[in-house]
């Protein structure tokens, strides 16, 4: 059953607008796999981040895409790479993703797909992590909820502060290169948050797979808000 959250969404979808000046429902535009059924993950180095760069190009060359996409409540594997999410090998793995990347060039321009406030904003600059992340506060009907983006540029998640506004429409960040933006390669993690739970600058991106249904519940399908038939 979908979450209240979820509803809201879907209910006012025609009023969003896009979160990259980009079509992401476009032929040059496909879904990329990074759970373990893709062979090609099975050999590759994914802590070396040039090497893994390689890999996401030639996983859409194979399609014939410019911009790949994917990865709500994936399973995936690329997360041992990170050792924030990986420390204690006793602890559940956390692999579960609770947003779409979108991977594509640095530089793109970051849009809001609806009136905010930033809520916060912090560069997680742990390898692996977020790197520059911003929360943006939206309120629909009677509810606030919030929308995360990572793997950012230094430069433009500087000129914000906590309680600034931003339009609908307006370009508040940029996708980030490697190292700064985490050390990936290029893509932006867009995810839905209901509750921040007292968090700032920083959010869960993925969870244990035993626990996909509360956090599922807590962070509904971020193509509520981008709309892209690949997803």
């Amino acid at each position: 059953m979908p979450s209240p959250l979820a509803e809201l969404l879907e209910r006012h979808q025609h009023e969003f607008g896009p979160v990259l000046p980009v079509d992401l429902s476009a032929p040059d535009v496909a879904r990329l796999d990074f759970t373990a059924a893709n062979p090609l993950l099975t050999d590759a180095d994914l802590r070396d981040t040039d090497a893994f760069s390689d890999l996401v190009a030639r996983l859409l060359a194979a399609q014939q895409a410019d911009i790949g996409v994917g990865g709500y409540l994936e399973n995936r594997v690329i997360y041992r790479r990170s050792p924030t999410l990986f420390a204690d090998d006793s602890a559940p793995a956390r692999s579960l993703h609770l947003g779409v990347d979108v991977w594509l060039r640095a530089g793109t321009p970051v849009l809001a797909p609806l009136d905010a406030v930033v809520h916060s904003l912090a560069d997680n600059a742990n390898f692996g992590d977020y790197g520059p992340t911003i929360i943006l506060q939206h309120q629909l009907e009677d509810t606030v909820f919030y929308t995360l983006y990572g793997h950012l540029t230094r430069r433009e998640t500087a000129l914000l502060r906590p309680g600034m506004t931003v339009a609908q429409g307006d370009t508040f960040a940029e996708v980030g290169p490697p190292p700064e933006n985490g050390d990936w390669p290029p893509h932006l993690h867009f995810q839905i948050i209901a509750d921040m739970q007292g968090r700032q600058g920083d959010f869960p991106g993925v969870a244990a797979p035993a626990e996909r249904d509360q956090w599922a519940a807590l962070c509904p399908d971020p193509n509520l808000v981008l709309q892209s038939q690949w997803l």
